[in-house]
Order: C-alpha cells, then structure tokens, then sequence
C-alpha cells in the first residue's frame, strides 16, 4: 500500500508548484526573486533566500542519503547546515536553484520506488543521535520546507520594502 507514502509526495509537489491552501509556493517565491536579491540579508542575523535555499538543499540531500544507506552525516553543527553567503554567491543563484531542484527531485524519485511499510522502517539520525522510523525524516522534511516556505516570504517582503 502507498497511501501515505503518495500523500507525502503529493504534499511536496504541491508545495513546490501546485495549488496549496496556504495559496504559495517555492515555484512563486523564488520567482519574484531577482539574482541580486538572492544574496540579500535584510536585516543582521536575517538569512538571505540563497542561504535558506542551501540550507533546504543540505538537508533535502541528507534526507536523501539517509533513504538510500540508513544513516546521514549532516548535524546542525555541520557547516553545511548554513553555508556563508558570500560563497553562495560564488555557486551562484541558478546553480543554487537547480541543485534544489535536483535534490527534490532525487527526494520524489525514492519515495516513489517505497510503499508505506517503509515508513515504519528505521534509521540512524546522526543528529539526533538515534534511530527513529523513516517518517520521522520524511514527514519532518515536510514540516522543514513549510517553516523555510514562510521564512522566505518574510524575507521577500523586508528586501522588496528597502
């Protein structure tokens, strides 16, 4: 059976291009994003939408090593939990886009080669220094992009106010 499994995967796509009911998505977000604006910190201690789209990166590709071995390497200590965004700008934005999207894409991919027992299945969470059932991962991967989702839209909205 692969209904919460599609449920997951259906609740991705739609925040990332579909028609949620919180009515936006990553799709419309980054769209109103010029290059420039990427990189932007609005305010000290304000992340610019280029270090949440790495942070989201870093963290979607370790969900994504944890499906496929078991067990992950990122911590939130781990450098790559908020990459510097002076060497963001040195990837650049449209390299940042598509290794989000291809991170996603690669997220969608496992989980629809999975049915919903292995959901119940576990792994080792490095950070949170346990085992715990694979939809703890998965469903928290849900929870972290509709926190960043709204964090990007208060960032939007202070750098278009300058």
């Amino acid at each position: 059976m692969k209904t919460r499994i599609n449920s997951i995967l259906r609740q991705l796509n739609e925040l990332q291009n579909g028609k949620p009911w919180v009515g936006e998505t990553f799709d419309k977000k980054l769209a109103v994003i010029t290059e420039q604006e990427a990189f932007v910190r609005p305010l000290p201690n304000i992340h610019s939408i280029a270090e949440i789209l790495a942070h989201l990166t870093s963290w979607r590709k370790e969900t994504n090593l944890k499906i496929k071995t078991g067990k992950g390497s990122l911590t939130t200590d781990s450098y790559e939990n908020w990459p510097d965004n002076s060497e963001l700008q040195s990837i650049g934005w449209k390299k940042l886009q598509e290794e989000y999207k291809n991170g996603l894409s690669e997220l969608l991919f496992l989980l629809k080669s999975k049915d919903d027992q292995f959901l119940d299945e576990t792994y080792y969470d490095l950070d949170f220094k346990g085992t715990y059932p694979y939809s703890f991962v998965v469903e928290g991967m849900l929870h972290h992009d509709i926190y960043h989702l709204g964090q990007m839209g208060l960032v939007i909205k202070l750098i278009k106010m300058q």
